[in-house]
């Protein structure tokens, strides 16, 4: 079983501040995206059901992934390719799908592509979709139960108020909802072991694309602004005993529409 995990690194959300309705990113630390976690935990534990097979990890992102590859690596990956190249930077979800898949041509056999169904930033959604359309490969999206079995894949898939079961031929592309698994914490040993697995650069000659092919160039999308909400505080000071404070909280909320009655 021949896996590959298409992962992507994000600011930390956690320490982003705003300043002028504006996200200041710099010096903000890179992370890979909570769904990222879910398709490589997946990966691997199909892997080790299956009790052989290899885990390929697509990555990215900044010079700074060369780093961060070492935790899908400690966490499951058998090998990396860290897709870096000042070039691919502005690329829209379109630009990505076009990258990752040059990428996963040229990394040859596989049986499962997985992702996230989106990134923890961005979110769009769309990138999974127009991989699998490039590829030509079968889709399921929304993964919340995944199962690989006799050249199929059978995924219980989440539509909100309710489930769908679907099944399909090998290969085919896999995006994960959150609540398919709990990634895992890797061990010191599995850490220590990371550093040693094979890792792989490739720029835009290597997956045989021109300038004009990726990045920011290439993008049909173009963000105009990035702006947070605009919030005003209503500075409401509840006072008295604590069961007044709490018939003033329940209040206040039932009168900015936060609660029904």
């Amino acid at each position: 079983m021949d896996i590959v995990v298409c992962m992507k690194q994000i600011p930390d959300l956690q320490q982003i501040r705003i300043k002028e309705r504006k996200p200041i990113l710099e010096n903000v630390p890179l992370v890979w995206g909570d769904l990222d976690k879910n398709a490589i935990e997946e990966a691997a534990r199909i892997k080790e059901k299956a009790g052989e097979g290899k885990i390929t990890v697509v990555a990215k992102g900044s010079a700074k992934v060369q780093q961060g590859i070492l935790e899908p690596l400690a966490m499951g990956a058998d090998e990396a390719v860290l897709l870096m190249d000042p070039a691919f930077e502005g690329s829209d979800s379109m630009g990505t799908a076009r990258v990752l898949a040059k990428a996963i041509e040229k990394v040859g056999a596989y049986d499962l592509i997985i992702l996230g169904e989106g990134s923890t930033d961005n979110y769009s959604g769309l990138v999974g979709s127009a991989l699998a359309e490039l590829l030509n490969l079968p889709e399921i999206t929304y993964v919340r139960e995944l199962s690989v079995e006799d050249g199929k894949v059978t995924a219980v898939r989440n539509m909100e108020e309710s489930f769908e079961v679907v099944e399909t031929d090998l290969p085919a592309v896999i995006t994960v909802a959150q609540e398919i698994n709990d990634p895992r914490l890797p061990k010191f040993m599995a850490i220590r072991k990371a550093g040693a697995k094979p890792k792989h650069e490739w720029g835009p000659a290597d997956l045989g694309l021109s300038a004009d092919e990726v990045g920011a160039g290439a993008a049909n999308v173009e963000t105009l602004s990035n702006l947070a909400p605009e919030q005003d505080r209503k500075n409401i000071m509840l006072e008295g005993a604590l069961d007044e404070q709490i018939d003033g909280l329940v209040d206040a909320l039932i009168k900015e529409g936060v609660l029904g009655r």
